[in-house]
């Protein structure tokens, strides 16, 4: 995969969409949660920003990969849940509140870790004498402009035009969508001739770290003995990542400037949209035959 219009101007501008959606529906009430609701918070971030790195690292140890799609792979797992977590979580009955709250405290957190992740995994994968390194201060720096910017832009319209704010959300929010959408059927199309070999090389692998992260939300939510509306919701967020984030991460000229790392995020945004398909079925199942 080459770099090109797609991930130079066209992903900084979906991702400032998608960032500025999750930050019209939030107040500084969600980040208080993280007080108000200790043990689901802490069991979501721990999975998210613990957990799912070190699958992401097995898988990436156990699959027979290339040293770029394995980097790859773990740039998809250093990444935050997004807004169609958040969506997600809606649609499945989960705790939309807690959703949004793990996205937007672990989306500040991983500023930070992705840098460290990555470089991490290059050194695993790579080799120690690789000369590409994601600098640390000045991907802090991007990933923050390129995501907490238009989040607090969001939430200072919710705070003053709250009438405005609701009115755009929804709007922005499957904007979102049909961004990532249009990304990926870009980045497929751009890369037609090799479609087919990537869904055989990181395809299984994708798939498993989302079936695999998702069971490990379940279960830590069911273990942490918390709602069922907030179990849900710890599924998604620990279950479906940031794919646009990632892909950014990956391909963006200033940053790695790498797009064959992105077709890990590319193939996995694709697969999430099934599993969590198949997920909000499973639900609906389950609780017709409680109430049954």
């Amino acid at each position: 995969m080459e770099s090109s219009v797609l991930t130079a101007v066209l992903l900084p501008l979906a991702l400032f969409v998608i960032m500025l959606g999750m930050g019209l529906g939030l107040t500084v009430a969600d980040f208080k949660r993280v007080v108000v609701e200790p043990r689901a918070m802490v069991l979501g971030l721990v999975a998210q920003l613990v957990m799912l790195p070190l699958v992401g690292l097995g898988l990436a140890i156990a699959f027979p990969l290339s040293s770029e799609l394995a980097v790859g792979v773990m740039v998809l797992a250093a990444c935050p849940g997004g807004p169609t977590s958040n969506l997600i979580s809606y649609l499945v009955g989960g705790n939309v509140a807690l959703s949004i709250s793990l996205t937007a405290i672990s989306s500040l957190i991983t500023v930070f870790t992705i840098p460290l992740v990555v470089n991490g995994a290059m050194q695993v994968f790579m080799g120690s004498g690789t000369s590409l390194q994601l600098p640390f201060a000045t991907t802090v720096l991007q990933i923050a402009v390129i995501t907490l910017i238009p989040v607090g832009l969001g939430m200072v319209l919710h705070r003053f035009r709250p009438r405005l704010a609701a009115q755009l959300e929804s709007g922005v929010k499957w904007l979102s969508l049909g961004f990532l959408g249009l990304i990926i059927a870009g980045l497929l199309v751009q890369e037609r001739a090799n479609v087919v070999s990537f869904f055989v090389q990181v395809g299984l692998v994708a798939l498993t770290l989302n079936l695999v992260t998702m069971a490990l939300g379940y279960g830590i939510g069911r273990w942490g003995r918390l709602p069922e509306p907030s179990v849900r919701a710890i599924t998604v967020e620990v279950g479906i990542q940031n794919g646009t984030l990632a892909i950014a991460v990956a391909s963006a000229p200033t940053l790695l400037n790498m797009p064959t790392l992105a077709i890990p995020a590319a193939i996995y945004s694709l697969l999430m949209f099934a599993t969590s398909a198949l997920f909000a079925i499973w639900v609906r199942q389950t609780s017709q035959r409680g109430s049954a």
